[in-house]
Parts: structure tokens; C-alpha cells; sequence
């Protein structure tokens, strides 16, 4: 059985968590107080779930969520990760993260900057831009007639496609954007940035994004 790693397990770790013990994974549980403070969770989530530290979580998974503040990235534990497939649900809010140049500027994106500090690990944007609660309540069957579709980008193929499998396991069909230099496209008040749409009304809207704002 496959285990997902939390690096992280607020209102979108949580709910990635609920839906992957739905779907058959292990979970384990981490977050930047302490396992003592995911017992609550754990008890809803049952035998399939634990808590446990950053690096014991990263260390136990075969594939890995970030879901923390962009500003924390420095913490995500590097040498348990190396050779994984890592999951980046993060966004970049200079009110709270502080400004980074990169960003700014528009030559980098969130993900890239994860991905440079997890050289050897295999990273994909996941779940960034949809609301928490829809992740458990917006899913349908594949095929089913206007099936909301989120959004990937990965500089490694298998990244991607492990993102495509879990993503149509939730309930949502995929748009792949491609490297992680074309990321920028679903990032924070870009047009498909928490839009609700099928495949064709998000690769409208992925089309009209500027790179700057």
C-alpha cells in the first residue's frame, strides 16, 4: 500500500488525507507544532493514519505533500525526501511570506522554488488552486458531463502522471501544463486560480494569464 507523507496538515493537507484514506493510501501525518496536536485528525482518519514529525513523515513516505506557508519551505526536510514524488499545494502571499524578488518579477515560480530546494526530489504542483472543503465535495466519476479539472505542472514526467492518477481518483480530470517554468499560469490571482470549471473553461482561462501582475 502506498503511503502519502503530510509536510503539513492544515485545511488542505487534512483534506488531501481524507480523500487519500479513501482511496486506499497510508497517511502520515505532520505539522510544525507536533504530532500530540494531529491526534484529533488521526482519530477521524482511523487505522490507516499517524502522526508523527516533519522528517519522520517525509522519511516513511513513498510520495509527499507540502502544504505549509510558502515563507516555511527552508524547513521541508531535504535528504528524507531525496528521490521521492512530492506533491507542492503552496501559494505565495507576499502579505504573509514576505516579498521574494523571484516571485515578483515573475522570473521564478512557487513550485520552482520548492523544487530548488528538493534537488533530488521529484516535484509536481498539486491541489494549489482549488478551495479546501471542494476537495472532498466537488469530485465526480470519470466521464461524468462538465467534471471540474484541476491543474499539474513537473519537470518529471512520473511526478506528473502520479498527480493525473490521484487527481481522477478524488473526482477531478487533469490539465498538465507542462515544466514547472509554465506553473505561473494557475499561481495566485491568475484567471484559473480557484476557478470551477471542466477542462475546456480552465484551458481558456490558463490562456489568458499574464506573467506579471
Amino acid at each position: 500500500m502506498t503511503t502519502i507523507g503530510f509536510i503539513g496538515s492544515g485545511h488542505i493537507g487534512s483534506q488531501v488525507a481524507r480523500k487519500a484514506i479513501e482511496n486506499g493510501y497510508d497517511v502520515v501525518l505532520s505539522n510544525s507544532r507536533g504530532p500530540a496536536t494531529l491526534q484529533d485528525l488521526v482519530a477521524e482518519l482511523g487505522e490507516h493514519a499517524r502522526a508523527a514529525t516533519r522528517e519522520e513523515a517525509a522519511a516513511a513516505a513513498d510520495v509527499a505533500v507540502v502544504s505549509i506557508p510558502f515563507k516555511a519551505i527552508a524547513d521541508v526536510p531535504v535528504d528524507q525526501l531525496a528521490g521521492k514524488i512530492v506533491l507542492d499545494t503552496n501559494n505565495y502571499y507576499w502579505e504573509r511570506d514576505g516579498h521574494v524578488a523571484d516571485l515578483d518579477d515573475g522570473t521564478s515560480t512557487v513550485t520552482a522554488q520548492l523544487q530548488a530546494h528538493l534537488p533530488e526530489s521529484r516535484v509536481a504542483k498539486a491541489f494549489n488552486a482549488i478551495a479546501s472543503a471542494q476537495i472532498t465535495s466537488d469530485g465526480l466519476p470519470a466521464g461524468t458531463d462538465g467534471r471540474r479539472a484541476l491543474v499539474t505542472a513537473s519537470d518529471h514526467a512520473d511526478a506528473a502522471d502520479f498527480v493525473v492518477k490521484l487527481y481522477d481518483e478524488f473526482g477531478f480530470d487533469t490539465i498538465n501544463l507542462g515544466p514547472l517554468s509554465e506553473s505561473w499560469r494557475v499561481e495566485r490571482d491568475r484567471p484559473a486560480y480557484g476557478m470551477v470549471g471542466d477542462v475546456a473553461a480552465i484551458t481558456e482561462a490558463l490562456a489568458r494569464a499574464q506573467r506579471t501582475l
